[in-house]
């Protein structure tokens, strides 16, 4: 595949991508990690790639991550089966260690394995480190499911100053030493907004918001604020679909530029994203109300 290209051809793909690079370098981007992008290998492995490739021109990257399979995966492999009420995994005392054991052990230290295998500098965190992510009970059917009450992004902004990519999994603490489990997606916006983030990017297994649910060519690239509130109320977002938008407008209220839904089946869809002019998701902008 490589051979298609020639040298006169790859220069011109980078002289394209320059302007973009420059909006890039010196900025934040958080990426939030999961669903088909995470457990195919091929589409891991580029991920990874791409983390490295934007770190190494410049740009702060913040790679946050799920592990819903693999936390249900080892569930059964210890003989409990995973509960879900309203999309949310009931989260028992037992449970909340093995989700602690996966994330913030084996998926977490993976990654950051991964991204010094490709070239970059990478260190491990959970919520619960230098009390990154306080939460709160969010519903007493749910067990150690939290809500976040505030983030202390202090460890995340000195590992960028000391030029690392902070790896985060997503478990949360409070006060009596309880921790808990945080949906992905939300705890990437607050802390995207505590970032003051240029982009948040949650990475999905669809192609990003569709006028028409049944037609992956009905893509809506890019919306105001007011545009994605006119399309939940018109029923147009659906589903699990409402709480990404909700927690992409939720991030920009709290001062990030702006944030895309992004088809993670696509390989190198976070460099067509932020590198190119054609994006691989939805685009909701920022600074319109």
């Amino acid at each position: 595949m490589h051979e298609e290209f020639t040298n006169a051809e790859r220069a011109e793909v980078l002289t394209q991508a320059l302007p973009y690079i420059k909006r890039y370098t010196g900025k934040i981007v958080v990426v939030k990690y999961g669903g088909n992008a995470m457990v195919n290998d091929q589409l891991r492995q580029q991920v990874m790639e791409d983390m490295v490739l934007l770190w190494l021109i410049g740009v702060k990257v913040v790679l946050i991550h799920g592990g819903g399979p693999e936390i249900s995966e080892m569930m059964r492999r210890m003989g409990k089966e995973p509960e879900f009420v309203d999309g949310l995994r009931v989260t028992d005392r037992e449970t909340v260690d093995i989700v602690q054991m996966v994330l913030a052990g084996k998926i977490n230290k993976t990654l950051v394995n991964l991204l010094e295998m490709k070239g970059g500098r990478a260190v491990g965190l959970s919520g619960m480190d230098g009390r990154l992510i306080e939460a709160k009970q969010k519903d007493a059917r749910l067990g150690y499911v939290g809500e976040v009450t505030r983030i202390h992004i202090r460890p995340v902004m000195d590992l960028l100053g000391s030029g690392y990519i902070p790896v985060v999994s997503t478990l949360g603490c409070d006060r009596e030493s309880n921790t808990y489990n945080i949906n992905g997606d939300t705890a990437a916006a607050h802390i995207a907004g505590a970032l003051g983030a240029e982009r948040l990017i949650l990475m999905t297994d669809i192609a990003g918001i569709l006028r028409d649910r049944n037609d992956p060519a009905s893509l809506i690239p890019e919306l105001t604020l007011q545009e994605a509130a006119e399309l939940k109320e018109q029923g147009v977002v659906f589903g699990g679909m409402i709480p990404k938008l909700d927690c992409c407008v939720e991030a920009i209220h709290a001062g990030v530029k702006n944030a895309v839904i992004m088809d993670g089946r696509i390989p190198h869809s976070i460099l067509m994203e932020l590198l190119t002019n054609e994006g691989a998701g939805t685009w909701i902008k920022g600074g319109v109300s």
